[in-house]
């Protein structure tokens, strides 16, 4: 059954302004999260799972009583675990549900310390695959090693951090976390406490995917925030190249894709994109999903477009509803407007724009096919097919 069919996308029309509702009640289980404790309890619990909904979508009245049975069984089970269930109403917390782009109800998001993971939970809304879930990301994933030896056990296909300090300070504690956060990108390593004690100097390095040399880190282990950025930039480049092989994997990140279709051979156009991100997008790179996309590899959705390999490079945003493409790519290097296109996509200007200008892109793609004597269908009907219009 496909994820549309069982959510409620946000209607950006008078319902959601008329129905007020609250989704979830208060209860001893769940905790209603509102403007007023947000800051106080994301980031003073390991975890926070969140379940975002509104009353009027029949998805998240379903949840209700699913979500909550499953806080009472894994509180019974794990009386003192530090895990919250928590609830967001959406219609009555609409800034908190834009501040973490919840698109669609209900949508269910796990916080480390504050920190949003990237994966949405995307299983069964059942009591047990919900407490699985929390069980699997409330255990710690650190591998412990007595000697060099466990090179041989690395996982060679993923990044792998290795902390050469010992358990129990403030670094340790950092690294604890950034590795909650960071579970399914890497692996972290820290060795045995009388291994520990027998080394001469404390240090963290990287060891990125099938490569034999390591990067050391420079800063303060005891700063949580400039030990999580670095792990977290070598563990997710902010820009990726997007395959066949991988996209699945990236789609089941739940974030938009901001995809850069270019001639591969033209390294200089890479060059542009990313530094393009690094600058106007790093303090939002939780929120979007931006990939390098072979032109040639990736014709048929530059068709989509009504783009060829001719019109390289060319920027758009998929947000698994509609395409967006960036009106004017030598504007990319400006200052400001990579951010504001997608600042556009959150805040559904471009959902706007797209409908106000659907008669003239169907001409404009009927065009193209016939130029480029094309039959096949390029227009997207995705919106059409999750009936939300």
């Amino acid at each position: 059954m496909k994820e549309e069919s069982e959510t409620c996308q946000l209607m950006w029309n008078t319902v959601v302004f008329l129905l007020s509702v609250c989704i979830l009640d208060v209860s001893g289980n769940t905790v209603p999260i509102d403007e007023g404790n947000l800051n106080t309890i994301l980031p003073r619990h390991q975890l926070v799972f969140a379940a975002f909904g509104a009353e009027w979508c029949p998805y998240s009245r379903n949840l209700k009583p699913i979500f909550e049975e499953a806080a009472a069984d894994y509180k019974r089970t794990n009386p003192n675990a530090d895990v919250v269930w928590a609830t967001v109403d959406c219609e009555h917390e609409r800034d908190i549900c834009d501040r973490f782009y919840v698109t669609k109800y209900p949508t269910m998001k796990l916080f480390v310390f504050g920190d949003m993971m990237i994966n949405e939970y995307r299983g069964m809304r059942a009591v047990g695959p919900l407490c699985q879930f929390i069980d699997e990301h409330y255990s710690s994933t650190i591998k412990i090693f007595s000697d060099n030896s466990f090179e041989r056990d690395m996982d060679r296909t993923k990044g792998n951090v290795i902390a050469y300090i010992q358990k129990g300070d403030e670094a340790y504690k950092n690294l604890h976390n950034v590795a909650l956060l960071l579970r399914e990108y890497c692996d972290f390593w820290v060795p045995s406490d009388e291994y520990a004690r027998s080394l001469s100097k404390f240090r963290i390095t990287f060891k990125a995917a099938n490569e034999e040399n390591e990067t050391e880190f420079s800063g303060d282990p005891q700063n949580y925030l400039y030990l999580k950025n670095w792990i977290t930039d070598k563990c997710i480049p902010i820009v990726r190249e997007v395959t066949f092989q991988n996209v699945e994997g990236l789609t089941e990140e739940g974030l938009p894709f901001l995809i850069f279709f270019r001639d591969k051979e033209k390294k200089d156009q890479d060059k542009l994109f990313i530094d393009a991100v690094v600058r106007e997008l790093y303090g939002t790179r939780m929120t979007i999903n931006p990939l390098l996309a072979d032109g040639r590899v990736f014709a048929h959705p530059l068709q989509h477009l009504g783009k060829t390999f001719q019109d390289l490079p060319v920027l758009a945003i998929d947000s698994f509803v509609h395409m967006f493409v960036f009106p004017d790519i030598s504007q990319l290097s400006t200052p400001g407007v990579l951010k504001q296109f997608v600042d556009d996509l959150h805040s559904g200007v471009l959902h706007q724009r797209y409908h106000g200008q659907a008669e003239v892109k169907r001409q404009e793609l009927q065009k193209f096919k016939q130029e480029h004597n094309i039959k096949a269908d390029l227009e997207d009907h995705r919106e059409e097919e999750m009936g939300t219009e």
